[in-house]
C-alpha cells in the first residue's frame, strides 16, 4: 500500500508512509485506511496457529494467511496469534478471510486505543493493554496493545511484538484435562484476558519493591534523585490507571452481552477477571495516595531542612550582632577613648566577647531555640 500525504501537513512522514507515530499524523485520511500507528518494533511479523479440542492439540507456524485455509477443521478450536504489526497486508488478509469490518482492522493497527469491547454480528472485538517493566530501569513501564477477535470457533490475537506473554496458556493447553481443552473459544478469550491481567499483579509487586524503601528513606535521606523517582512513579501510576480502568467497563459489558459467542458457563470466569481488575485499580489508588503522601513528606523535609539552616544562621547572627557593635565602637579610633590606653584593654575585650557569646548560647539553649 502506498499513500501520499501533503508535505505541508506531514513533512516528517516521507520515509515510511505505512508506519506513523501519532494518531494526529493520520488526519485527512478516509476511515478504514490501514496504517500502523505506534512504535515500530524490530521483530518480524510471525503467525502461529494453535488448534485443539479435548483429544487433539496441534501447533503450526505459517507464513501467510493462505495457509490457514489448509488448517481449517470444524471440530477444533483455532487460535491464530499474530506477533508484530509491521506487515499490514497480513492484517488486511485476515480481515478479508474472516469478513472483519475495516474499522476493526484500522483499530488493530492503531496501537493507541483504550481498552474496549465492540460487538458485531459474527464476532467480538476486544482491546486490552499488556504492561511490563523495562529491565535495568527504575520502574519504567512498557505498554503493548493486544487485540482479540472472538469468533464461533476461532480466536485471533494481534500483538505488537513477539514475547512470552502467552506461554502460560500454551502450558495449560498441554494438559488434556484442563478446562481450556474442554471449553470453547470463549474460554480461550477468557484465558488470554486473565493471563494479561495477572501480569498487572507482577507490576504491583515491583511497585512495592520500589515504594517501600522510598517511604523508609525519604524523610531522613531525601534527595533530588529521590524526588525524580517519586515523580516517575506518579506518572507511571497515572498511565497505568488510564490503561486499566476501562477494563472494568469492558468486562461488565461482556457479562451483560447477549451474544451466542459467550456461553453462560463461561461468563462466571469473566467475572473473576473483573474482580482481579477491581483489585488492581484499588491497589493503584492506594499507591497513588502513598506517592502523594511521599511527595508531601519530601517537600516538608526540604522545608524543615531549610528552617533548621535558617535557625542556625539566625543564632550565629544574633551572637555576632552585639560583638559587631562593640568592635564597631572601638574601631572608630577617637583620640580621647580612655580604654585605648589601658594595658589590659585588649584581653578584657576578648573576655567580654566570649562572655556575651556564651551567655547568648546558654540563653538560646534555655529557651530551646537550639
Amino acid at each position: 500500500m502506498d499513500f501520499t500525504f501533503s508535505s505541508s501537513r506531514h513533512p516528517h512522514q516521507e520515509t515510511d508512509k505505512t508506519v506513523l507515530s501519532s494518531v494526529a499524523d493520520k488526519s485527512g485520511l478516509p476511515p478504514g485506511t490501514l496504517i500502523h500507528i505506534g512504535e515500530k518494533h524490530v521483530s518480524q511479523c510471525k503467525i502461529s496457529v494453535t488448534q485443539y479440542n479435548a483429544d487433539t492439540l496441534m501447533r503450526h507456524e505459517i507464513t501467510s494467511i493462505a495457509e490457514l485455509q489448509q488448517l481449517k477443521n470444524t471440530g477444533l478450536i483455532t487460535w491464530v496469534n499474530v506477533d508484530g504489526l509491521s506487515d499490514i497486508h497480513i492484517v488486511e488478509n485476515i480481515g478479508q478471510e474472516l469478513n472483519i469490518h475495516p474499522l476493526v482492522l484500522e483499530d488493530i493497527l492503531s496501537t493507541h486505543q483504550r481498552p474496549k469491547l465492540e460487538e458485531y454480528e459474527d464476532f467480538l472485538y476486544l482491546v486490552i493493554k499488556g504492561i511490563d517493566i523495562n529491565p535495568g530501569k527504575d520502574f519504567s513501564l512498557q505498554y503493548e496493545q493486544i487485540s482479540i477477535l472472538l469468533l464461533a470457533n476461532h480466536v485471533i490475537t494481534f500483538k505488537e511484538k513477539a514475547d512470552n506473554t502467552f506461554d502460560p496458556i500454551h502450558s495449560h493447553l498441554q494438559n488434556r484435562n484442563s478446562r481450556l481443552r474442554q471449553f470453547g473459544s470463549d474460554y480461550l478469550a477468557y484465558a488470554i484476558l486473565d493471563t494479561i491481567v495477572d501480569e498487572y499483579f507482577v507490576v504491583e509487586d515491583s511497585l512495592d519493591d520500589v515504594i517501600d524503601p522510598l517511604e523508609d528513606n525519604i524523610l531522613f535521606n531525601s534527595s533530588k534523585e529521590m524526588l525524580q523517582t517519586v515523580q516517575q512513579i506518579r506518572r507511571s501510576l497515572i498511565s497505568m490507571k488510564r490503561n486499566i480502568s476501562p477494563l472494568r467497563e469492558l468486562l461488565a459489558t461482556i457479562q451483560r452481552a447477549d451474544t451466542p459467542l459467550l456461553q453462560e458457563k463461561t461468563l462466571r470466569y469473566y467475572g473473576d477477571v473483573y474482580d482481579h481488575v477491581l483489585r488492581v485499580t484499588d491497589a493503584l489508588e492506594s499507591y497513588r495516595e502513598r506517592i502523594s503522601a511521599m511527595h508531601d513528606i519530601y517537600l516538608s523535609s526540604i522545608s524543615n531542612k531549610m528552617n533548621e539552616t535558617m535557625k542556625i544562621l539566625t543564632i550565629f547572627a544574633s551572637i555576632f550582632i552585639p560583638l559587631t557593635f562593640i568592635a564597631g565602637v572601638y574601631g572608630m579610633n577617637f583620640e580621647y577613648m580612655p580604654e585605648l590606653k589601658w594595658r589590659w584593654a585588649y584581653p578584657a575585650l576578648w573576655v567580654i566577647f566570649i562572655a556575651i557569646g556564651v551567655s547568648l548560647l546558654v540563653f538560646f539553649k534555655k529557651k530551646k531555640w537550639m
